[in-house]
């Protein structure tokens, strides 16, 4: 909500660097801190502290990468130019996870608690610079240009969102939800589900989940600009669908602890989630006019990850402990799959859309409050 009022009013581009050095900054003085034995509880605290404002630097990461590519997308292109920061996620992972992994086989126990942890945090600083010189030297995108001379700028752009979009933000968070139950339920949740519950080791699953979103990475771009062809909508509830198929396979194959067919289990949920991911990229923002998009992409894409990355795996592990069987959370995935598929639905298709054009939503509401629109 606060960068897209912002991004809204002010600009895409400006928002990037603030979201970016808002990231950056946290992540850096992370590494930085101080022990408990050093300062007391006042390392959990900055800790806590620096966490936060990490997140509210990715609240506002999404929303103005994704409109920078769309909205610099020529015609029919829109899906393919969406795709590149949607490849964010993979890259970031196997990243951290190639990082992580190297330290801990070269470190000791001892060695990785005392200082080896730091060096992912203090290394981000390089992704931090990297990321920094390109925001500064590209430009803000046209289309938020020409709505801004042409038309009247927004005063308080999340709360015109909800007013002119009620129904589109409702839908389109429940699609985007799905996403994240199967992204963190593959790559967290199972993580911890195959070491504490199946006794394998560590390596082993973050191996099997790297190989599954290196998989997921390479397919993001090929659904996204499949979804520049056939459309955004129908792409969308192929994947829930499939969602809803898979749900019960994904635990059946973890569950032989045979670590080929984990990472099949692991690597066909991957690619359905890049079925569904690839082309919201795209899709969510041109659900939303020029001047309420960046607050309309958004929050429903973090509402939705509230729904799904913030509850589903509290709930996966709450259904494990009451029942005792993975298929409960099987039961749990399908459950999600047909509420994605059942928002999508209605949802209408956007591809062919152009996005630089005013909606009649935003006339009608402006003619509402009293202001003309040519």
């Amino acid at each position: 909500m606060i960068f897209g009022h912002f991004g809204d009013r002010l600009g895409r581009k400006a928002m990037l660097i603030v979201s970016l050095l808002l990231m950056g900054v946290a992540t850096f003085l992370i590494g930085l801190l101080p022990s408990f034995a050093t300062i007391g509880y006042a390392a959990p605290l900055l800790l806590v502290l620096l966490r936060f404002l990490q997140d509210i630097g990715l609240g506002g990461e999404w929303g103005g990468a994704v409109l920078m590519a769309t909205e610099h997308a020529t015609e029919g292109r829109r899906g393919l130019y969406s795709s590149f920061p949607q490849m964010g996620p993979a890259v970031g992972f196997l990243l951290s996870s190639g990082l992580f992994l190297y330290l801990t086989l070269s470190l000791s126990d001892a060695q990785f608690a005392a200082w080896g942890w730091r060096i992912p945090f203090l290394a981000s600083a390089v992704l931090v610079l990297t990321g920094l010189y390109v925001r500064v030297t590209i430009a803000e995108t046209p289309v938020f240009r020409r709505a801004m001379e042409e038309g009247t700028r927004t005063r308080v752009p999340v709360w015109e969102m909800v007013r002119t979009y009620p129904l589109v933000l409702v839908l389109a968070s429940g699609g985007i939800s799905l996403t994240y139950v199967i992204f963190y339920t593959v790559t967290t949740f199972s993580l911890a589900y195959g070491t504490e519950t199946l006794g394998l080791a560590s390596s082993t699953m973050l191996y099997c989940v790297m190989i599954a979103v290196a998989v997921m990475g390479l397919s993001v771009p090929v659904f996204a600009v499949l979804s520049d062809r056939v459309g955004r909508r129908r792409l969308c509830l192929l994947a829930a669908a499939l969602a809803a198929v898979w749900a019960f396979p994904l635990f059946w194959l973890l569950d032989t602890g045979n670590p080929v067919f984990i990472t099949l289990s692991f690597t066909v949920g991957m690619v359905i989630f890049a079925m569904l991911f690839g082309p919201m990229g795209a899709y969510l923002p041109e659900l939303f006019g020029t001047r309420l998009r960046y607050s309309g992409a958004a929050v429903s894409y973090n509402l939705g990850g509230v729904i799904g990355g913030g509850l589903g795996p509290t709930i996966a592990s709450q259904l494990l402990i009451l029942t005792g069987v993975s298929w409960s959370i099987s039961l749990y995935i399908l459950l999600m799959a047909l509420v994605g598929f059942a928002s999508i639905f209605f949802l209408s298709e956007m591809h062919l859309s152009d996005i630089s054009e005013m909606r009649s939503e935003e006339r009608r509401l402006l003619s509402e409050d009293g202001i003309a629109t040519e």
